[in-house]
């Protein structure tokens, strides 16, 4: 074997075994990351917060404010047209409204 060719594959080797070692290694700090957060949502749970409704205000939160927005119009949108914001104040005023102006 050339030496030149042995040292690339050795060079190749030694490269794709420090990626490795940096993947494993990031994958178990995200094991105990995942872990930790299920943690607290455990003891937000035991302290008696709703964890469905925590995750979800998480979510909302990473969300861009103009993108938050947007989603907050569509489901706005759509409940209306399903009809399931006739029973809040909002959706009461909007009726009265609606049939006043007819």
């Amino acid at each position: 074997m050339d030496g030149i060719e042995y040292y690339g594959a050795s060079f190749a080797r030694d490269r794709l075994e420090g990626f490795d070692f940096r993947f494993e290694r990031l994958e178990e700090e995200k094991k105990a990351i995942a872990d930790d957060i299920r943690d607290v949502y455990t003891e937000a749970k035991s302290n008696g917060f709703d964890v469905k409704a925590l995750r979800q205000i998480i979510r909302i939160r990473r969300q861009d404010a103009a993108e938050r927005r947007e989603l907050e119009a569509i489901l706005e949108t759509y409940m209306q047209a399903l009809g399931m914001l006739s029973d809040t104040p909002l959706g009461k005023a909007a009726i009265e409204r609606a049939t006043a102006a007819a």
